[in-house]
């Protein structure tokens, strides 16, 4: 699998371009949107890593022109920028996913892993479907609501580090102290596992 790398960070795009080697990839790093105009004429990929602020432009800006063209290639942006309204607009374009920074460069493969394998991921006694969000407990499903998969999802993917409240805020319908309890509470007592509180910190799903 060939992936194109769009990051001004030259640590970050190493050491994720590291990463992604270990794990079989191919992958090219620009650190400019002309650069990546460029690799995209002279290769063919089979993801897009775009970060969105760049010194010579937008990552969004970059996927309108490649969608112009014609260039259905599935993308991931990796920014800093969480605000409604980027968010859809790259999902208008076609991203499949965001990830936002700073995070843990095993999250990004996990969700790459997720994406393009539709791999079951397994926790203990519990087997995840990103795909269909649905997780199973010796093989049955278990009736999670959809604000709760979402919240398993996170902790799932940021498993053994701390997820602060207000990250899994973003899964609620709704912002409240008390609805993220009682989902948390409903996913401990329906998947059987420990959901930790780091008082002031936030929520940790330990590592098996």
């Amino acid at each position: 699998m060939k992936i194109l790398l769009l990051e001004d960070d030259a640590i970050l795009s190493e050491t994720l371009q590291d990463l992604l080697t270990r794990e079989g990839f191919e992958v090219d790093i620009a650190e400019e949107i002309e650069e990546a105009e460029t690799l995209t004429f002279e290769h063919s990929y089979d993801l897009y890593l775009l970060d969105i602020n760049l010194p010579d432009g937008n990552g969004l800006d970059l996927l309108s022109s490649l969608r112009f063209a014609e260039d259905e290639t599935p993308t991931i942006f990796i920014t800093a920028l969480t605000d409604m309204d980027s968010m859809a607009k790259g999902f208008k374009l076609g991203a499949m996913d965001y990830i936002k920074k700073p995070f843990q460069p095993a999250e990004l493969l996990i969700r790459i892993h997720a994406k393009f394998n539709k791999n079951t991921i397994i926790y203990r006694h519990i087997k995840y479907d990103p795909q269909s969000h649905i997780a199973r407990i010796d093989g049955q499903i278990v009736d999670l609501a959809n604000v709760q998969a979402k919240i398993f999802e996170k902790l799932l993917l940021h498993c053994g580090t701390i997820v602060t409240k207000e990250t899994l805020y973003g899964c609620l319908d709704h912002e409240s102290d008390t609805a993220l309890r009682v989902a948390l509470t409903k996913i401990k007592q329906k998947l059987g596992i420990e959901i930790k509180n780091i008082r002031g910190r936030g929520y940790l799903l330990e590592k098996l």
